[in-house]
């Protein structure tokens, strides 16, 4: 016990000295954690749009005043005719147009109806839909305002309500996944890194053949990285409450241990790439490269996976990050409890154990 207690000292030693791998641990993570949680977002503001008034009436005022006024658009340019929409999409300063019919006002007031037409840039398709769907929320208010002592036979009339997230804002759905890809790139990297760090000095064959078990060095180089990457988690967690508002709504003791299961999974696929890698610069590529965009893609992040074909559902299921953004979403906004996360937290520990015993075969194998 006295010689495991001792290897574990040694790790701890190593880690401390080598500044780059402190930054890694912890500069990086910070880093990205503010990066993507401000840039990663689909919401709109200060959207730059065109009006193109063909009627140039009071009507058409009021609602292009209206729109101006909201923070989410911008009124970039005029346009004077139709001809000029598609010159104006080209120079790639606007998103959108409002092209407002002829008689507009007119047409209102005799017909009790006219034609505003919405023309936006959908070479980003979710961008066009979003805009759209505001414009249009702008419309129905400016409609519903005039209407209000108006009265219609046979309403029909629906109520709306957003549970979890009412305020639908983006960083909610994307902090959490930003934080799991976070933590597992950074724990299986570091772990690989370390590991073909021995090998490519050739201390591996050494502790191998040392009164030290073949567990207890895999279980020694694991430690040291799970209480570095347990203050890691803390420091995301905090900077997603203090600088994003995430909200809590469940037990943060249930997040902790949630976090540390994920974390020693993560760890524990380290140490099996570690298995297959021969250098470092080998280890580092298929952590970052190999594991980077099958989290991203087929995690549920980003693309829902429900929406993806079936067999790259089923891959889906061996992804670690996938069951660790269920937990993460059910305990931070849904306020779950560990009854209904408690079969991804079983996965989770099954593929900790799977990694983990591959890892410890494959060095019994090159001990014998």
């Amino acid at each position: 016990m006295k010689r495991f207690i001792g290897f574990i000292k040694k790790e701890f030693y190593h880690i401390f000295r080598d500044t780059r791998s402190l930054f890694i641990l912890f500069g990086m993570p910070i880093a990205q954690i503010l990066l993507f949680g401000f840039a990663i977002t689909n919401e709109i503001n200060n959207v730059d749009i065109a009006i193109l008034d063909q009627s140039k009436d009071a009507t058409t005022q009021e609602i292009v005043n209206k729109i101006s006024a909201s923070k989410y658009f911008t009124i970039n340019q005029l346009i004077a005719r139709e001809a000029d929409i598609e010159d104006a999409f080209k120079k790639g300063k606007i998103k959108a147009v409002l092209n407002f019919e002829k008689d507009f006002s007119r047409n209102l007031i005799k017909n009790h109806q006219a034609t505003v037409q919405i023309i936006t840039d959908a070479t980003d398709p979710n961008t066009a839909n979003t805009i759209t769907n505001y414009i249009n929320s702008i419309l129905r208010n400016y409609e519903n305002s005039k209407n209000n002592n108006i009265q219609f036979d046979y309403q029909l009339i629906t109520e709306t309500r957003m549970i979890y997230n009412p305020e639908l804002k983006s960083v909610f759905t994307f902090v959490p996944g930003v934080m799991t890809i976070i933590l597992m790139l950074v724990s299986a990297m570091m772990t690989s890194i370390s590991i073909t760090r021995e090998k490519e000095l050739g201390t591996m064959e050494i502790l191998l053949v040392s009164p030290i078990k073949p567990f207890q060095v895999i279980i020694g180089k694991v430690v040291p990285y799970i209480f570095l990457s347990v203050i890691n988690a803390a420091v995301i967690v905090l900077l997603s409450i203090f600088i994003f508002k995430m909200p809590v709504q469940g037990s943060l003791f249930l997040l902790g241990i949630e976090s540390v299961l994920f974390i020693i999974t993560s760890l524990a696929l380290g140490i099996l790439i570690s298995t297959i890698s021969e250098t470092q610069q080998t280890a580092m590529m298929i952590s970052l490269m190999g594991l980077m965009l099958p989290v991203i893609l087929l995690s549920g992040f980003i693309f829902p996976i429900s929406s993806m074909p079936e067999p790259l559902q089923v891959i889906s299921h061996v992804i670690p990050a996938k069951w660790f953004i269920i937990i993460i979403k059910g305990i931070m906004l849904k306020g779950v409890a560990i009854t209904f996360i408690w079969k991804e937290t079983l996965i989770l520990i099954g593929m900790t154990a799977l990694f983990i015993g591959l890892s410890i075969k494959k060095y019994k194998i090159r001990l014998e």
